[in-house]
């Protein structure tokens, strides 16, 4: 099989599909490998080659931006394992970002393709006056090559002998709304016929609409990309720039090393790194524009749901788990229906426990680390008796050690002594007993020296884990406890936001249905409740009821959201139910489609300008934490303190 067809020069095609064996044995990349193959395989349809080429494609140009990323954080920070090693397990999340915008860029390429495939439609519709015929014309253009699959999708869906079924199967896999939209509406078309409205095809101003969403939608996300292009990496940034910063600040200023290399020093970076990766994630969550059609978490069976099985972790969980039908348990379930989390509420509380857990566990690491970073500190800093502005000269760089060295001699006799005063130091100092450093000193060096060696050793005797970092550990834990709750409060936030949009889309699709020929009050539920985001469940519980009562299964919705333009949509369908014909009912959609047309767009362009600002305020601030409270604010703290005390030994 390879004779005639083996390319004798290299093929970048062959290397990615080797590449993408390699990964899928790679065990810790196969993940990656395989979360990749599940979003980009629903826009590929049926084409396992594309799949795993354009899979290995994603999956090496992200690693040719992380391994660079990587390097710099070895060499930036080879003499900080600390800081190192969370920058490297920080660095894991990054890619992510980089996964997920390449396969935005195809998701948002098959849109563009999909405005160009309507356009050829429409001359094919014209010349064959079939629906299915002018799909299969249109989907052997190879110039849209992502687009005609989906294209011949459908056909094969219309031409079934079971197309219901076909397409609600379709509906499950479709890339995004507007294909199904397409699907549906060219399904009506094809079992109910065409009609003329206004002098024209009935199927061919359903496309023009479906058209002008996706246009709408383009925009959307060509400003959002615009406007969070850089917010992610600036919200990154800082944390590359630690050490650097460290680094500079005490090459000009010598008194700021004991912050820097201390445990005050350290505890400013790992708040800046905590707050960077805050920051990156709600960044990257604001940021999001719908565009993944497809859930690529593993729903069915997740690692939590494992754990659950586990007996004596379930009864453990069951614990705190609040009982079904209490006013916690009904918070907490109508928070993930706002949210659209898909989790159970038990893997919820896995999240909380498991965060509390490691939360507590690492922070007495880290504080105790803090403790033994202090106490080296005191023994291998040099010691200066004075303040130094701009770097330390080698000369007082090695009479600094010296003095160092003379101060652990002193330390390591006197540390564990309970009564220890200063003047059993001088004592010692006279006389020689420890070293002959300070035998022909003055009085007043050897009292200087004294106190010097005993807030050294107050130091060392003191740097303990104590009932209160326990307690701050504890804290800690309780915080990161409530964070998957605030996450889905701030996920319920920012659905709140697309709500105006999602009613004006349910607008066009009532606008595309309402002039077809038996579509009833049910059939435009069932669309509205296909392409629902925010309102899905309400729309969910009124399909189920319809059958009891249908003027009651509306009302009963109307009570159930609050938001005043999907009201008037339930008004006008109860409207329809009872009194007046569908097309009678939303007449002022059609009157009125530029107005809102308009309005759709001064809505996008509120959204994007709500969710700048948001953006900005959180990108930005790893950044201003870095410079105000990782350099600033210790230069002039620790410069005035140094001063004020220069001050005192000079009036002493």
């Amino acid at each position: 099989m390879q004779q005639g067809t083996k390319k004798s020069k290299f093929s970048s095609e062959v290397m990615y599909q080797k590449l993408y064996l390699f990964y899928l044995k790679t065990p810790f990349i196969k993940r990656y490998i395989l979360k990749l193959r599940r979003r980009l395989e629903i826009i590929n349809i049926d084409d396992e080659y594309l799949t795993r080429l354009q899979a290995a494609k994603i999956l090496t140009r992200t690693f040719l931006i992380i391994i660079p990323i990587t390097i710099a954080i070895i060499v930036l920070t080879k003499n900080n394992m600390l800081l190192m090693s969370m920058l490297l397990i920080f660095e894991i999340f990054m890619l992510d970002t980089f996964i997920d915008g390449m396969v935005d860029k195809i998701d948002n390429n098959l849109l563009k393709q999909q405005i160009n495939f309507f356009t050829e439609i429409r001359h094919a519709y014209h010349e064959f006056n079939m629906v299915e015929e002018a799909i299969y014309q249109t989907a052997q253009d190879d110039d849209n090559p992502e687009m005609s699959r989906q294209a011949e999708k459908i056909y094969e869906v219309l031409i079934s002998d079971d197309p219901e079924s076909e397409l609600e199967k379709y509906y499950d896999v479709a890339p995004n709304s507007y294909l199904k939209e397409f699907a549906g509406v060219s399904y009506l078309t094809k079992e109910f016929g065409d009609r003329k409205v206004d002098g024209a095809s009935l199927y061919l101003k359903n496309l023009n609409n479906i058209t002008q969403e996706m246009q709408l939608e383009i925009l959307k996300r060509d400003k959002l990309d615009y406007v969070f292009q850089s917010l992610s990496v600036i919200a990154i940034v800082p944390m590359l720039c630690l050490e650097p910063i460290k680094n500079w600040a005490i090459s000009q200023f010598s008194f700021v090393e004991g912050f820097y290399n201390g445990k005050n020093g350290m505890l400013v970076q790992i708040l800046i790194l905590l707050a960077t990766f805050i920051c990156y994630i709600l960044t990257r969550k604001l940021k999001d524009n719908g565009s993944t059609a497809m859930d690529t978490k593993n729903t069915e069976n997740p690692w939590q749901e494992k754990l659950y099985r586990i007996k004596i972790i379930k009864k453990f969980v069951d614990l705190f788990v609040p009982k079904d039908g209490t006013t916690e348990f009904r918070k907490i379930k109508t928070l993930m229906k706002n949210a659209a989390s898909k989790q159970k509420i038990e893997w919820i509380y896995i999240n909380k426990i498991v965060l509390c857990v490691i939360t507590f566990i690492v922070s007495v690491i880290l504080f105790n680390q803090l403790h033994t970073i202090t106490i080296n500190n005191v023994y291998t800093d040099p010691t200066v008796t004075y303040d130094i502005i701009g770097d330390m000269a080698e000369k007082d760089k090695r009479k600094a050690m010296e003095v160092t060295a003379s101060d652990n001699e002193y330390i390591k006799k006197f540390k564990d002594k309970s009564d220890l005063e200063e003047a059993d130091i001088i004592k010692d100092m006279e006389r020689g007993r420890v070293n002959k450093d300070y035998i022909d000193s003055t009085d007043g060096d050897r009292e200087i020296a004294a106190e010097r060696i005993m807030k050294k050793i107050a130091v060392i005797n003191s740097e303990y884990l104590g009932w209160t970092e326990i307690l701050g550990a504890m804290v800690l834990a309780m915080v990161a406890y409530n964070c998957p709750i605030l996450m889905l409060m701030f996920q319920a936030k920012m659905r709140t936001l697309e709500m105006e949009d999602e009613v004006m889309q349910f607008q066009t699709i009532i606008l595309m249905l309402m002039r077809i020929e038996r579509v009833n009050v049910e059939i435009i539920l069932e669309w509205l409740e296909r392409y629902a985001n925010i309102f899905k469940d309400p729309l969910s519980k009124c399909i189920n009821n319809y059958e009891a009562g249908p003027w009651e299964a509306l009302e009963a919705m109307k009570e159930d959201v609050t938001y005043n333009d999907f009201i008037r949509i339930i008004e006008s369908l109860q409207a329809a139910v009872e009194k007046i014909p569908i097309k009678d009912a939303f007449d002022e959609l059609d009157t009125e489609r530029d107005y809102y047309q308009a309005k759709r767009k001064e809505s996008n362009e509120r959204l994007i300008s709500r969710k700048g600002m948001i953006g900005k305020a959180i990108g930005f601030t790893p950044m201003v934490l870095l410079f105000v409270g990782y350099l600033i604010i210790p230069l002039v703290f620790i410069g005035l303190t140094s001063m004020t005390t220069s001050f005192k030994g000079i009036t002493r």
